[in-house]
């Protein structure tokens, strides 16, 4: 979760300077009103919120999300909530108006130096021009089925992501299909946006390009320990690497 409240801070604030970048009572809001719905979020932050606390808190994030043009997640990291919370969570963002869009699972190992990585189909080029930011920035539209504008729209014009993330692309035969990205937050490197075109999945090009970007955040002077947020879909790719799961995570929109 502080991971998560530290990394997309330099996130959204790259998108917009007036992004909506508050730390509230339980909750930390980091929403930079982009199209690319993942720049858009509330987390809740206590640790050991039993039930009642955690409605109210979904209440909060439900109200901050409502204020808001553009659509974003609520993050809700499992194992922070008490045990009585866990089993009542799913009805109590019922009654907040949220909807459970999707789980995943946070994960973390010490892990690093990584070996140098290879792959027989891939080549490696990091992220450095406008025309390989808006590659990557599709790559995430068409894993996570968004429109090609909502990727562009969270990446395009970014200096952080050609300068202070550690972005590759893996291209066959020079076309990009896969990419992930690292950067260094509190002591740790951190995996972002690790994505693989449909066409070219169950390849081992998501391991392979999120071993490269962990090989060159590593390599540059970064931390021992990696953190991430995997999908339900990527969570297999990680242990391969040397992560281990810890929180289950679950995303949360507004109901219709």
């Amino acid at each position: 979760m502080e991971q998560l409240a530290t990394v997309w801070r330099a996130m959204v604030l790259d998108r917009s300077p007036d992004a909506d970048v508050r730390d509230l009572p339980g909750l930390a809001v980091r929403w930079a009103e982009s199209r690319f719905g993942f720049w858009n979020c509330v987390t809740l932050t206590e640790t050991g919120a039993d039930a009642a606390l955690m409605e109210k808190r979904l209440g909060q994030a439900a109200d901050v999300m409502r204020s808001k043009e553009q659509t974003g997640f609520l993050w809700v990291f499992e194992d922070l909530l008490h045990d009585g919370a866990r089993a009542s969570l799913m009805e109590a963002a019922g009654r907040a108006g949220l909807e459970h869009a999707f789980s995943g699972t946070g994960m973390a190992g010490d892990l690093l130096p990584v070996p140098e990585p290879a792959h027989p189909e891939l080549t490696f080029v990091r992220v450095g021009t406008d025309e390989q930011l808006r590659a990557y920035a599709d790559l995430n539209s068409r894993a996570y089925d968004m429109p090609l504008e909502a990727g562009r729209d969270g990446l395009l014009g970014s200096r952080l992501w050609k300068t202070g993330v550690h972005a590759y692309l893996g291209l066959r035969d020079g076309v990009p299909v896969t990419c992930a990205g690292t950067v260094e937050a509190e002591g740790r490197l951190f995996v972002v946006l690790v994505a693989t075109d449909p066409r070219w999945q169950r390849r081992g090009y998501g391991e392979a390009v999120t071993r490269k970007a962990l090989y060159e955040g590593a390599r540059a002077g970064g931390p021992a320990r990696a953190t991430l947020h995997a999908t339900a879909a990527g969570a297999p790719v990680y242990p391969r690497i040397g992560f281990e799961p810890n929180s289950p995570l679950h995303f949360f929109t507004l109901g219709g």
